[in-house]
């Protein structure tokens, strides 16, 4: 486990981010920042760039403008790895395991790529890092089913590996593309709260999108509200839920967009 953060610490700073596709332009000026044992929750109507913003932070998308900060060094430009290396760690909408690997064996490849001997076994892959992988596990309650096939888990089951695995580089950092996407109800709080204790445990700063509002104005400790490309509203939840614009956007169109922050 990485040495407990401060309180609050700076460690994501992002200024004027913006991004244009043609004529279109995805991402307006955008700039938040983002401190240890927060969670921020990035919200906002189909189209509003949440995924391009996000895109953008993990390297997946240069920005045409703008820049990003990890722990106030400039991570503009390097690829995936490289701001994975730095201590950013990801889970996706579709969860990335390997089915027909173990739990276990899923977790222990990551940690494997993590310490850089990949290239340099000399016994076999399921030997090494063991105790570590078996801590991860314990941690997000998957340790007894460490040796079943990832391919045969139950969805929720297979979110909570995804995070054991997300926790494998000791991240400063994680980014969370809607993490309770396909739960049922009760799993969604279920995740969001195990999530936000290691949060806490690890000085660890949160951004993550979501669609279920629920969970948004629940776990959230602060929200940021995209339209068409522009940050439109930040704030505690109660601040964002009672911002006329956000009532607009969300409230005003809410049966066809299929969200309520009332």
């Amino acid at each position: 486990m990485s040495p407990e953060r401060d309180e609050r610490v700076p460690v994501l700073e992002v200024d004027s981010l913006s991004k244009s596709f043609g004529g279109v332009r995805a991402v307006d000026g955008v700039s938040f920042t983002l401190s240890s044992r927060e969670l921020l929750a990035m919200i906002g109507p189909n189209g509003a760039g949440k995924t391009t913003c996000f895109n953008m932070v993990n390297g997946q998308l240069r920005p045409d403008a703008g820049s990003v900060r990890l722990d106030g060094r400039n991570i503009l430009g390097l690829p995936p790895r490289s701001i994975w290396r730095r201590g950013v760690g990801r889970t996706f909408q579709i969860t990335a395991t390997f089915a027909s690997m173990t739990v276990r064996e899923n977790v222990q490849m990551v940690l494997i790529s993590y310490h850089r001997r990949s290239r340099a076994l000399w016994r076999p892959a399921r030997n090494h890092y063991v105790d570590e992988a078996m801590a991860l596990l314990e941690r997000v309650g998957m340790d007894q089913q460490h040796d079943r096939a990832c391919g045969v888990l139950a969805y929720g089951d297979i979110k909570r590996v995804e995070l054991a695995i997300a926790l494998a580089n000791e991240p400063k950092l994680l980014l969370m593309d809607e993490p309770t996407a396909g739960m049922a109800p009760r799993e969604r709080m279920e995740l969001m709260e195990l999530t936000s204790e290691i949060v806490h445990e690890r000085g660890i700063a949160v951004l993550f999108t979501e669609h279920d509002m629920d969970v948004v104005f629940t776990h959230a400790d602060r929200i940021m509200v995209l339209d068409r490309g522009e940050l439109i509203s930040e704030g505690p939840p109660m601040a964002v839920r009672s911002d006329r614009k956000v009532q607009e956007i969300y409230l005003g169109s809410s049966a066809g967009r299929g969200v309520d922050v009332s």
